[in-house]
């Protein structure tokens, strides 16, 4: 459906942003309401507190930023009739996140049925799945963007490597295990997958040079208003219980392993990180050239032909070979990070005169789009 088709019957100057209740949600409302924006979140009934009850507006609406709940049994019913009947009729733009597409097993449910206006692109999102005919490691590939080698087989591996393996119980969620050989491989493999920490098809996912260098994820933001790309911030990943095991000192580790404490590297946060000003022409390259290689995509990837739209991340680390730094990319968000405290690195501040996080960042987008009449530029 083209973007004016979403937009019909809309009041835009009257303008609400919503997203699912979970991962930047807070973040985004913040920010729209900093714009003028109204604000409303699709709850899963269960997890309805954070945003009906600690973070709701009240008063003359200073205090908090969600001014409206909609509360669903499970958030693959933010298809359903009514509820999208609810977010129109409240003029919805939609900022989505990653639960916005994990809780789907099939993108074209999403791409072809949800009737709201997107900021973004609702068709690239599947890119980051590694199950699809064209994934974020093609489009780095395009981009001319430097990758940890992929082994094929396990027959190849002659490194440590990162077997980036599911989770068994939340199969959205990441599982990965550390190998060094074929035989480690199998065993450690085989061991996770009886113990129920890992999904039935581990032999089947990604194997991935485990890259050693200073972990970074670069935040970006692409303005089809202006054609310019802002570097918003820098952040590292916190994984649980990685972050416990590197609080150990080596002795204390290998105990630990023993005992039978696995090595888990589970998403719980972000930590605020700046990279040197040396690093940061290298930054802009990687991301200038990913904007473009998403607009030269085939219709069958993006039949919209806009690319990147807004937020997106490079995630990665800072290697020294030889003495020279450089960037290497193993992850990518094509939609908002879920790292609101990049706001504490100082990129925004160079730029505008004041620090702001990705969500402000959407909110001033939105705003210019509304006053401009551009808003079909911007959404899918």
């Amino acid at each position: 459906m083209e973007p004016q088709e979403l937009l019909k019957g809309y009041d835009l100057q009257h303008l609400t942003v919503g997203s699912l209740g979970g991962h930047s949600a807070l973040d985004v409302c913040h920010g729209a309401k900093r714009h003028g924006f109204n604000t409303v979140v699709v709850a899963r009934k269960g997890r309805e507190k954070t945003y009906g009850q600690y973070y709701r507006t009240r008063g003359s609406g200073s205090v908090g930023c969600i001014d409206d709940v909609i509360e669903v049994k499970s958030f693959a019913d933010i298809l359903n009739r009514d509820v999208q009947q609810q977010l129109r009729a409240k003029n919805t733009i939609f900022i989505h996140n990653r639960y916005f597409w994990v809780y789907f097993d099939d993108f074209t449910k999403v791409e072809n049925d949800f009737s709201v206006p997107i900021f973004g692109s609702r068709n690239l999102l599947r890119i980051e799945e590694r199950d699809q005919h064209f994934t974020q490691y093609d489009l780095l590939a395009l981009a001319g963007i430097r990758t940890p080698k992929i082994f094929a087989s396990p027959d190849d591996i002659d490194r440590p490597v990162l077997v980036k393996a599911a989770e068994a119980q939340r199969g959205y969620e990441r599982a990965f295990f550390i190998a060094g050989n074929k035989p480690s491989w199998q065993n450690e493999g085989a061991r996770l997958e009886k113990e129920g920490k890992i999904a039935a098809n581990w032999r089947k996912a990604t194997i991935e040079e485990f890259v050693v260098g200073a972990p970074v994820n670069f935040n970006y933001f692409y303005s089809p208003l202006t054609k310019e790309l802002e570097l918003l911030g820098t952040d590292m990943r916190r994984q649980t219980n990685l972050d416990g095991f590197l609080r150990m000192v080596a002795p204390e580790q290998e105990k630990a392993l023993k005992s039978g404490i696995d090595l888990k590297m589970i998403e719980t946060g972000h930590v605020a990180c700046t990279v040197k000003e040396s690093i940061l022409e290298k930054a802009y390259e990687l991301g200038e050239r990913f904007v473009k290689a998403t607009q030269n995509l085939v219709p069958e990837v993006d039949p919209t032909g806009k690319g990147i739209i807004g937020p997106f991340a490079l995630q990665g680390a800072v290697v020294a070979d030889e003495g020279r730094e450089d960037i290497v990319i193993f992850d990518v968000s094509l939609r908002i990070p879920g790292s609101p405290g990049t706001f504490a690195t100082p990129y925004t501040r160079y730029l505008y005169g004041e620090s702001m996080s990705v969500g402000e960042r959407i909110g001033m987008e939105l705003k210019r789009a509304k006053e401009e009449n551009r808003l079909g530029e911007i959404v899918t």
